[in-house]
């Protein structure tokens, strides 16, 4: 993915009528936020977040996280599962999104530069972690051990979230699907 970003980033900054590329990459937390602030790390593994930091931070990269108290989403059960909306319940005591649904004032983007301020900001919590897959039976197995403001520089909290509504496309069968296999 960062490869292939940077090879884009690098095509656009070559062409006259664009100037410097400028580009927005959505992800899940998951691939977005910086493994180094994450348990991740120690299990030796790299993200999106990290790469993408540790290589262009000088070119003003802001990663931004997005996290919710409570809600609905659409995802599938196990990989190969068909998407469906589900319930997201009340997150877990100590996690990042209880702490901000009792003390936030409703939904608010968060400046990591400001909560690194407060001293228990900077306290590994859990994050939620919801993606293509999520299985609410099992809520304490979704929270990712983070250092919020390390791994984002920003984050986006929406105290009760709602599902997207997806759009109902037939794929062609015929034909290899979009970006198959790797967006490259």
């Amino acid at each position: 993915m960062v490869d292939t970003l940077n090879y884009l980033m690098a095509h656009h900054d070559n062409l006259p009528a664009t100037g410097q590329a400028k580009a927005i990459v959505w992800e899940h937390n998951t691939h977005v936020g910086d493994a180094r602030a994450t348990d991740m790390a120690r299990a030796g593994m790299v993200n999106v977040g990290q790469l993408v930091r540790e290589q262009h931070e000088d070119e003003g990269v802001v990663l931004v996280g997005f996290g919710s108290y409570r809600g609905s989403v659409i995802a599938g059960q196990r990989w190969g599962a068909p998407m469906e909306r589900m319930v997201v319940p009340a997150a877990v005591p100590h996690s990042w999104e209880s702490l901000l649904h009792q003390t936030a004032e409703g939904n608010q983007l968060l400046f990591s530069d400001e909560l690194r301020k407060h001293a228990d900001t900077l306290s590994v919590r859990g994050h939620r972690a919801i993606g293509v897959i999520y299985d609410p039976r099992q809520e304490s197995r979704n929270y990712v051990p983070t250092i919020l403001p390390e791994r984002y520089d920003a984050f986006l909290f929406i105290d009760e979230s709602t599902a997207l509504h997806p759009l109902h496309v037939a794929p062609d069968a015929d034909k290899p699907p979009d970006l198959y296999p790797w967006g490259v």
